[in-house]
């Protein structure tokens, strides 16, 4: 694991992308304040970027770097999430990020990880990853490294190896919850559609 990590690592800080395993599904990821990696991103995925991507973060104590201000409710959800499928929460008031990362309503995605290999590599990077379902917009995300299309593969500048996958990822995306400033929630997406 080390190995895979010491690699994806130089190409994240040189500025380049990586498709690699998370506790989901396979994602595109690059540093998360790097605004020509993400337009990179956008433009292997063919995305439209007034879309928002994740980012993922290693620890729970990370997300007020990133977040102006965190509501309250969403520690809640996190804690009551931990162990259990995957939770992404829209938060509002984004900052440190690259600037095209985030939606004119200024609001960030942010997933806390749950697989070793992801903790460890934003540790290291010191920075949030980019998470981005490994497909081009439209088509499904591949559940399995096996489903990714060659577009994809090669588009990236570094692969890890599939075998990094770990059991515990569940193959279907995160359920994704908006928090609004005010503190009312709304369900985005449950998990997995």
């Amino acid at each position: 694991m080390e190995e895979e990590i010491r690699q994806a690592l130089a190409v994240l800080k040189k500025g380049g992308i990586i498709l690699y395993p998370t506790d989901t599904v396979w994602g595109i990821g690059c540093d998360a304040t790097n605004a020509e990696a993400v337009a990179r991103i956008f433009a292997l995925k063919r995305r439209d970027d007034a879309k928002s991507m994740i980012v993922l973060l290693d620890r729970p104590e990370q997300v007020v770097r990133w977040v102006q201000e965190v509501p309250p409710a969403a520690w809640e959800l996190w804690e009551a999430a931990e162990g259990a499928q995957p939770l992404t929460l829209i938060l509002p008031e984004g900052r440190g990020l690259a600037g095209n990362l985030l939606p004119p309503e200024r609001t960030v995605a942010i997933r806390l990880v749950q697989n070793d290999f992801c903790k460890r590599l934003i540790h290291k990077l010191g920075h949030p990853l980019v998470s981005t379902s490994a497909n081009i917009s439209g088509q499904p995300a591949p559940a399995a490294y096996g489903e990714i299309s060659d577009r994809i593969r090669e588009g990236v500048d570094y692969t890890v190896d599939p075998s990094m996958e770990e059991d515990s990822a569940t193959h279907k995306a995160s359920s994704i919850i908006r928090i609004d400033p005010d503190g009312g929630l709304t369900i985005v997406r449950t998990e997995g559609r």
